[in-house]
């Protein structure tokens, strides 16, 4: 991991900009884990890790640094990292052909068969997990910043197999908003750390069904469905404050125990 630039922003967060061989990222430390390295410092921040849609890190910047700095608050450092095919990453041709063709369904009023989103989703999956655990590997390394470690958002399905193969991911805001694959939903029986899944009900571009489904078949036994009115973008504040209470709760709880 090379850092290639640093800020502290005006509420004191320490935003890094980094490279983790030819993948981008950003980490955001609160004030106080920033400095402890230094013997006096503060006890380290446990670690969420934010996903994001496969837009590129520079359109998704504002909404990810908002919930960086709320994180911050609450005493956790966030860290992301571009998706394969997304921002100045070498596009995959065979996943734009499947956006392709999900667009040209869409617009025809079809509906969008298994085929194109195994086509869409299951390389993003294949691909971008081991790259969200080396970052991990190389995150946890560093001075202020220690497990449990939490994630957050992004393509659900991402979420799903993160969770289900990594033992340090100890608790999971998922948001019901992207296409899953039917393979997911076995790797969803894997999942057995708690959950906070988000879904907005009048989402144009999910299939609600599809995200009930899904839900029902995650192992946690421990799991809470929040639904809202509105659509994809919709989500109200108070379904992000208890998202972020979610993790005060379980990331606090497991860090106690080890």
């Amino acid at each position: 991991m090379r850092f290639t630039s640093e800020q502290r922003l005006d509420d004191g967060v320490l935003e890094r900009e980094f490279t983790l061989g030819e993948i981008p990222g950003i980490l955001w430390t609160p004030e106080s884990a920033s400095a402890s390295a230094s013997p006096s410092a503060s006890a380290p921040a446990p670690l969420i890790l934010l996903g994001h849609p496969p837009l590129g890190l520079r359109k998704m910047y504002p909404r990810l640094v908002a919930r960086a700095r709320q994180s911050a608050a609450d005493g956790f450092a966030t860290a992301t990292i571009e998706l394969p095919g997304s921002g100045d990453r070498p596009r995959w041709a065979a996943v734009e052909q499947a956006r392709a063709d999900l667009r040209r369904a869409m617009q025809a009023g079809e509906p969008v068969g298994d085929e194109i989103i195994d086509a869409l989703i299951l390389p993003l999956v294949d691909k971008a997990v081991p790259e969200w655990q080396a970052a991990l590997d190389a995150l946890l390394s560093l001075p202020g910043i220690c497990g449990p470690v939490g994630y957050s958002g992004g393509v659900i399905s991402i979420g799903v197999r993160l969770a289900a193969v990594d033992p340090r991911i100890a608790a999971a805001v998922l948001f019901a908003g992207s296409f899953v694959p039917r393979a997911v939903f076995e790797e969803a029986r894997q999942v057995t750390v708690p959950l906070h899944v988000l879904l907005q009900w009048d989402d144009e571009g999910n299939d609600r069904q599809a995200a009930l489904d899904l839900f029902d078949a995650f192992g946690s036994e421990e799991k809470t469905l929040h639904a809202n009115m509105g659509g994809h973008t919709g989500v109200p504040q108070f379904a992000g404050d208890a998202a972020a209470q979610f993790f005060t709760r379980h990331l606090n709880a497991a860090g106690s125990t080890r």
